[in-house]
């Protein structure tokens, strides 16, 4: 379960990272935030890859990159929502 819960948050580190890579410009949010939404899009890819998926929850034994893809999609979404919630209207 530990080693479970850390393997979440680097994921999901890396997912927030990269999904900041694929968006231009620069975001105002810190890496508390980006690992939040990277973990919350992992969880997102997951879910929808599972939910797509003719396999099912089967281990694959490899890497999906489908389920990847659609983990920096969701955390690219979830990116570009918090950024327009918190940009400052002046």
């Amino acid at each position: 379960m530990f080693w479970e819960i850390v393997g979440t948050i680097i994921f999901g580190a890396v997912i927030g990272v990269l999904a900041r890579l694929v968006i231009p410009g620069k975001q105002s949010m810190g890496m508390i935030i980006t690992v939040i939404i990277g973990i919350v899009g992992a969880l997102i890819g997951y879910w929808v890859w599972g939910a797509i998926s003719s396999e099912g929850n089967e281990d694959t034994g490899g890497i999906d990159w489908i389920r990847w893809i659609i983990s920096i999609a969701a955390a690219v979404v979830l990116t570009l929502l918090y950024t327009s919630m918190t940009r400052s209207k002046n």
